[in-house]
């Protein structure tokens, strides 16, 4: 009850958030998930996927963190010279299981979960970005409590940190619909893929910053969530410079965590989401203004990405 009473007294205060903030640059870092994948997809390669998103990271001067789920590629020889790239060229990774297991599904054990991340963390052993930072996997803790509970406790004797994301973005919906445009038509054009990705980010990261604001009463170090696929091997680029014009400043992830709200243990986690909507379930917010567009898994940019052209000018 200490952690949410803490949480309600900063939810008090922000009405009074300084003028202030307004002056001072928002801080994000970024974080990717799922990777690296050896599964083919049009255009790239799986090689050339990881360099490009590399690319894009080492252009705008960004470390990132990548978690990595070893089942995805990670566990074969050539799957783990990708990750290996991350390290020689000074990025993070982080844990997200060998084969991205729901710790929410009754059929899955405790243990059995316990046993997939210390399985992925033997294979990535040894490389120097490795930090001890475990990301659930769909941002579920499990269920029930008694799970959840379980899981917190392991973590703090193992010193596992929990890599929790406040800015949680739908890209993999977007990659779903991009992959799929592609393989129908490998020379399809993708520019209003591009500024729907682009849109959607920003629609997320203003909202985000307005709940940090509203639960803390200040601009809150952002972890982004995005992931390792096509998407983003096409258009991170653009998203990283997006985000710097609007002023925003790109920290290390390592740096992010060290705010003090990735210490807080929300009372009410929202399966899949955001640390801030489980702070505000847990606050008893309900389902505010905004609410919609932040768990809506990307239906809105689908919508209009789908509609005939015409309709969408």
């Amino acid at each position: 009850m200490i952690r949410f009473r803490m949480l309600a007294t900063a939810a008090v205060l922000a009405a009074f958030v300084s003028p202030l903030l307004a002056q001072a640059p928002q801080r994000i870092a970024l974080t990717l998930d799922d990777g690296p994948h050896l599964s083919a997809t049009p255009l790239l390669s799986p090689q050339a996927r990881n360099e490009a998103i590399l690319a894009a990271i080492r252009k705008h001067r960004v470390q990132a963190a990548l978690f990595v789920t070893c089942g995805n590629g990670a566990d074969r020889p050539e799957g783990l010279a990708l990750v290996k790239a991350w390290s020689d060229a000074g990025q993070l990774l982080g844990n997200h299981t060998m084969t991205h297991p729901d710790l929410n599904s009754p059929q899955l054990s405790l243990e059995q979960y316990q046993d997939e991340i210390q399985r992925c963390q033997q294979i990535l052993a040894g490389q120097p970005g490795l930090q001890r930072w475990f990301r659930f996997t769909f941002l579920r803790e499990g269920k029930p409590e008694a799970k959840r509970d379980g899981m917190r406790t392991w973590m703090k004797e193992q010193g596992w940190r929990n890599a929790y994301v406040s800015l949680d973005t739908s890209d993999w919906r977007l990659n779903e619909f991009l992959e799929a445009r592609l393989k129908a038509d490998p020379q399809a054009e993708v520019e209003d893929i591009r500024q729907a990705y682009l849109d959607h980010l920003w629609q997320r990261a203003q909202a985000y910053q307005a709940l940090s604001r509203r639960l803390q009463g200040r601009d809150i170090a952002q972890v982004l969530l995005a992931h390792h696929n096509l998407l983003n091997a096409l258009f991170l680029d653009d998203a990283l410079a997006m985000f710097k014009a609007k002023g925003w400043q790109f920290i290390s992830p390592a740096e992010a965590f060290e705010d003090p709200i990735y210490q807080l243990q929300p009372l009410s986690p929202v399966a899949g989401q955001s640390l801030l909507l489980s702070m505000a379930r847990s606050l008893g917010l309900g389902r505010f203004e905004g609410w919609a567009r932040l768990v809506d898994d990307g239906d809105y940019e689908i919508e209009r990405l789908s509609r005939p052209a015409a309709l969408t000018r």
